[in-house]
């Protein structure tokens, strides 16, 4: 018989993604907070595969997808915002 497995798959990735160390409840600060932990945790992994850039935004752009339609509009509009930061942490232009 095969075991029930408890939880979601995306849950245990932020949790336990291997590319990051995300600090614990890092999506639910400020913008500003949340793009300097991502980029901290980015530039201090050694497991990651792109470059810190690229592995900080796609935890967060993940992040956003997995929760979905459960995101309010003011908790999507916080990670959206942390997303234009995570760019101006990095030196980069907007999309």
């Amino acid at each position: 018989m095969a075991m029930k497995r408890k939880g979601r798959w995306s849950a245990r990735v932020t949790e336990e993604s291997d590319a990051l160390d995300l600090e614990r409840n890092v999506f639910n600060q400020t913008p500003a907070r949340i793009a300097q932990s991502l980029k901290r945790s980015a530039e201090r992994s050694h497991r990651r595969k792109s470059n810190p850039f690229r592995s900080a935004m796609s935890m967060l752009t993940f992040y956003i997808n997995r929760a979905g339609k459960n995101l309010s509009t003011r908790q999507r509009n916080r990670l959206e915002a942390a997303k234009r930061k995570l760019r101006e942490a990095f030196g980069r232009k907007g999309a």
